[in-house]
């Protein structure tokens, strides 16, 4: 018998609306746990969803401005008359205890919307007709998007942010390092930025066939494979084992179209198995998801996140992600998009970079924040926007194509929250499908 029968709390759902009509400033906590579905009674509902509506009127919400709206809305009946709602202040002496009662009602509203999805998850695997995979993949979604509409937030004291900042900088006075973030392994733009750092949004722009791809492949190894520091990497453009073909090359120097074809040199195999075992040895995750929903793309980066402990996620790239509101015009999709990964990326506390396509006078001059494709959100969102910009390869000569060195690219680092702005001098070396400093090509064959 109980167990058919949803669990609620009525007492801490009749005192949290006892609370509420005590304190006008009590709401200021409940908001940020209750809405007026999470009430197990229909009545405790519309009674929070009147006490809401004048607080958004700037009306305090007491017995008789509540009964006065309630009477006006042809509700009052329904929730018990006047002296339902006027029993409700007798159930606690003061709103003190405002949190826990709606912590307390928050909670049992997520234990029967977990029933909820169980149920369906029951269902439909009765039913041969669904996909597993697709029945897993709704149904993690809906837990994570449980979860996210679930966040809470406090205001804190200065004094507070000023205690926790000092000690950073004590840190930092400490071990006096240039690097305070994720090394991109380039020491020119680390310099600049000091790395990647924890919570912020970075865009990598470029149009195509400028090395996007193999730009955030070789940050992505030098993080994973040589700093041993867990990386993610969301291929939405290519599939894992392109991209595994991709970075086996440039890991192991071995051209990439030799690999691709079959026809490279006996003498890179043991090139090709050193590649092998240092990349199978790397914390580096590869999500393949063509058509990948941002839903999808959260829920699979919390799961890093909390499963393999993931420091920093690449997207290749941005404009392939599809967003949930499909009927929304695609500059409007985008900018949603874009809000959603900064908003992530704080969430995670860790930088999530992704790439975005620029438009086509980028290839005339100069890119600038407004070259970005699509939307003009995502400058806004993003902390740190660099562009890869110089000649594509089927512009160059003939005698610039067979160079041996590779192909100069200028990395520039258009805006910066936090920092300073620059250009980066590097050289991709194609046939590696690899990236390099500049002033580092002593280190290329």
């Amino acid at each position: 018998m109980n167990q058919s029968i949803p669990p609620h709390d009525p007492v801490a759902e009749q005192a949290t609306l006892g609370a509420l009509l005590q304190d006008k400033y009590a709401i200021a906590t409940a908001i940020q746990y209750l809405r007026a579905e999470d009430f197990y009674s229909r009545a405790n509902g519309k009674i929070y969803e009147v006490i809401l509506d004048l607080f958004r009127k700037d009306v305090e919400a007491d017995i008789l401005t509540v009964t006065r709206e309630l009477r006006q809305n042809g509700k009052l009946d329904e929730v018990g008359g006047p002296g339902y709602v006027a029993s409700l202040t007798n159930l606690v002496p003061s709103s003190a205890n405002i949190e826990y009662y709606a912590q307390t009602v928050q909670s049992y509203a997520l234990r029967r919307a977990l029933i909820r999805i169980s149920n369906e998850v029951i269902v439909k695997s009765y039913d041969e007709s669904q996909e597993t995979r697709i029945i897993l993949e709704e149904t993690q979604q809906k837990i994570f998007a449980l979860g996210e509409s679930r966040q809470t937030f406090r205001y804190k004291k200065a004094g507070e942010i000023v205690r926790e900042t000092i000690d950073v900088i004590e840190r930092l006075y400490q071990s006096k390092k240039n690097l305070t973030g994720i090394p991109s392994g380039f020491d020119d733009l680390d310099q600049l930025t000091a790395g990647f750092q924890p919570a912020e949004l970075i865009i990598i722009g470029a149009r195509p066939s400028m090395g996007k791809t193999a730009l955030a492949l070789t940050m992505a190894s030098h993080i994973s494979i040589k700093q041993k520091i867990p990386t993610g990497f969301f291929t939405l453009e290519m599939s894992d084992r392109a991209l595994m073909l991709r970075l086996i090359a440039s890991e192991g120097r071995i051209n990439a179209n030799a690999i691709r074809t079959g026809f490279f040199q006996e003498s890179d195999f043991q090139k090709l198995m050193e590649a092998a075992g240092n990349i199978y040895d790397a914390p580096l995750y590869i999500v393949d998801m063509p058509n990948m929903k941002l839903l999808d793309l959260q829920a699979q980066a919390r799961l890093l996140r909390s499963q393999e402990r993931v420091e920093i996620i690449f997207i290749d790239y941005l404009t392939l992600i599809t967003s949930d509101n499909f009927r929304l015009p695609r500059h409007e999709q985008i900018a949603e998009i874009s809000r959603s990964l900064k908003s992530l990326a704080r969430e995670l506390n860790i930088p999530i970079v992704a790439l975005s396509q620029l438009t086509r006078e980028a290839e005339k001059e100069k890119p600038s924040l407004a070259s970005i494709r699509e939307s003009g959100a995502i400058e806004q969102d993003a902390d740190v926007v660099m562009f890869l910009h110089g000649k594509r390869e089927s512009d160059r000569d003939p005698a610039e194509r067979t160079n041996e060195e590779g192909i100069e690219r200028d990395l520039i680092l258009a805006k910066q929250r936090n920092g300073p702005v620059g250009t980066v001098n590097l050289l991709m070396l194609s046939k590696y499908a690899k990236f390099v400093s500049l002033a580092r090509t002593a280190d290329a064959p």
